[in-house]
């Protein structure tokens, strides 16, 4: 029997439409106005310091004018950002947006060898980086060709915006005081002479179409994909989900999702923004600080990823932290346990609402309703989404309870790869007259509209919420001097859910490298969620009589295990 396609809408919360108009103007356009709004309404919190919407706005328009008048940046230009949560990371996105220009977000655990992709294919000229990663930054400009090369970098330590470093745990005090450690390049400039400079902004002509944003997520093969975002695609999302979890502006969220990561994005960044409300920056997790700053701030929404309240509820303390103000919590990424999704009901009467959605889709396709939430689902189609679940083979579409994939259509939809069109062409079918994005995961529907995740038709691991792509590993792999051919694959793991393992042939005459050099290795040059965990050695890969590697029969014998 096929699904009936409004039967979600039984279940649909009564105060919210089906559908969400966006207003018809810029990202930016969100700060100008809470600033006229909420000047003073406090709108972000790092550590001791409050940062005020005036304050905001004063430092986005110093570091646009900048980037602007000294780094050369102008309309639709991509300026790549690199910082884990913090005051700079929104300061430097909304001054590239208040210059027309795209914001690339990369994520700040990267390495050298991955940076020089997030220079050379977006054609970056400027970027702006923490003091932690900016040796990295400026090693991966060395290796390009002088005209690929990055004309300036902005450089800020978290400390430019903190004033007792006490605060943080201690095993972060290194890394958020960092300042590069050698003599900054000539291209390179320090983000307090820019702030202090004052340079005036230029004058603002973006309108709700123009590229906003091209955050990079990995495929099945080769190196990460730019999805284009549009102020508009992301505006979306963001007035929806204020909606969704019932914000305004007298709201407080815990921003710990990564904002280079699209749910970090837009729920931690823009979400904010756009309500005028205040949100408590967190750069990093730790179950601790996360308790300690929910209780002092009464933390009202907080959007995670699962295993963040699995490790705040295992806390020895978790007695002492009150989480009584917390009314919306959510997220996604990875399932919630069912036993902790119980245990958050029954200790602090919470519902977790979890959902579901990609870069490409701006995070959200598809959510449960706060009123109604099922345990281990999707949810139901997201506001103005329409969703089917089709035969990936024939795309008919799928009946009640059988599995297929998932395919979507919405206002938040991506337009595009950057310069990559077969890529694009590939990942949008016609069904019913009407273009729907696939998404690769395998689904099915129950007889009540609700989505659940089967399986992944595309290749990927999902490790605490960190999307790894087997195929950008491996790549960074083969740089390895003793590594003849390698495959990455998914092996179950009890806190992450999944962690990477790496099935490695060995040069002939490397046999003796040990698995514990190949972990090591990985960390120094791979950001850590994605360097391999596990490694195995083995004489010889599987491979079809093609000679195309079968990575499906190594994860088939994992799964086995």
């Amino acid at each position: 029997m096929k699904p009936i396609r409004d039967k979600h809408f039984e279940v649909w919360p009564t105060r919210l439409p089906r559908r969400m108009t966006p207003p018809n103007t810029t990202l930016w356009k969100n700060l100008a106005v809470n600033r006229e709004r909420y000047g003073d309404h406090v709108a972000y919190v790092f550590f001791d310091r409050s940062i005020t919407y005036q304050a905001l706005f004063e430092h986005v328009e110093a570091v646009a004018g900048w980037l602007h008048h000294v780094a050369g940046v102008r309309k639709g230009d991509r300026v790549p950002i690199s910082f884990q949560n913090s005051p700079q990371f929104v300061i430097a996105y909304y001054a590239i947006l208040r210059c027309d220009a795209v914001v690339v977000p990369v994520n700040a655990m990267n390495k050298a060898a991955e940076i020089a992709h997030y220079i050379r294919d977006p054609q970056a000229r400027v970027a702006i980086v923490a003091g932690d990663i900016a040796h990295e930054w400026f090693a991966a400009n060395d290796t390009l060709p002088p005209d690929e090369r990055l004309q300036h970098v902005l450089v800020s330590a978290y400390s430019d915006y903190f004033d007792d470093i006490q605060i943080a745990p201690a095993a972060w005090h290194a890394w958020l005081a960092a300042i590069p450690d050698t003599a900054l390049p000539s291209y390179a400039t320090i983000w307090r002479d820019a702030i202090e400079a004052s340079t005036p902004a230029p004058t603002s002509a973006g309108v709700a179409d123009d590229l906003a944003v091209l955050p990079y997520t990995s495929g099945t093969t080769g190196l990460p994909k730019g999805c284009m975002h549009t102020h508009r695609t992301l505006m979306h999302n963001v007035v929806s989900g204020a909606a969704w979890s019932n914000a305004t502006h007298e709201s407080v969220s815990l921003s710990v999702v990564p904002m280079f990561h699209i749910t970090g994005m837009l729920y931690g960044l823009h979400a904010p923004i756009y309500l005028g409300s205040k949100a408590i920056l967190m750069p990093r997790w730790d179950r601790e600080l996360a308790g300690a700053l929910i209780s002092k701030h009464k933390v009202t929404s907080w959007t995670m990823i699962p295993t963040m309240i699995v490790d705040l509820l295992a806390s020895p303390n978790v007695d002492r932290f009150d989480l009584t103000s917390i009314n919306y919590i959510g997220g996604g990424g990875a399932a919630m346990p069912q036993p902790v999704a119980e245990k958050l009901f029954k200790q602090f009467g919470l519902r977790f609402v979890e959902g579901y959605g990609l870069t490409e889709t701006a995070a959200p396709s598809h959510s449960n309703p706060p009123d109604a939430p099922k345990q281990q689902c999707l949810g139901v189609p997201y506001m103005s989404t329409e969703a089917r679940v089709v035969n990936p083979d024939t795309f008919e579409e799928c009946d009640i309870g059988e599995a297929g994939e998932i395919i979507v259509r919405g206002p938040q939809l991506f337009k595009g790869y950057w310069r990559n069109d077969a890529a694009t062409l590939d990942a949008f079918i016609s069904f019913e007259g009407e273009s729907f994005f696939r998404t690769g995961d395998i689904g099915r529907i129950d007889e009540e509209g609700y989505f659940f995740l089967q399986d992944r038709l595309k290749r990927m691991i999902n490790a605490s919420g960190f999307k790894v792509w087997p195929a950008e590993v491996e790549a960074l792999l083969y740089r390895h001097p003793a590594i003849q051919e390698a495959c990455v694959i998914a092996a179950r793991d009890a806190y992450r859910g999944e962690t990477v393992k790496a099935v490695i042939v060995l040069r002939a005459n490397a046999k003796a490298t040990t698995a514990e050099s190949v972990v090591a290795w990985a960390h120094e040059n791979m950001a850590a969620y994605k360097a391999p965990r596990i490694i195995e050695f083995v004489e010889a890969l599987p491979k079809n009589a093609s000679g195309k590697l079968m990575w499906r029969a190594l994860q088939e014998k994992e799964h086995a295990k």
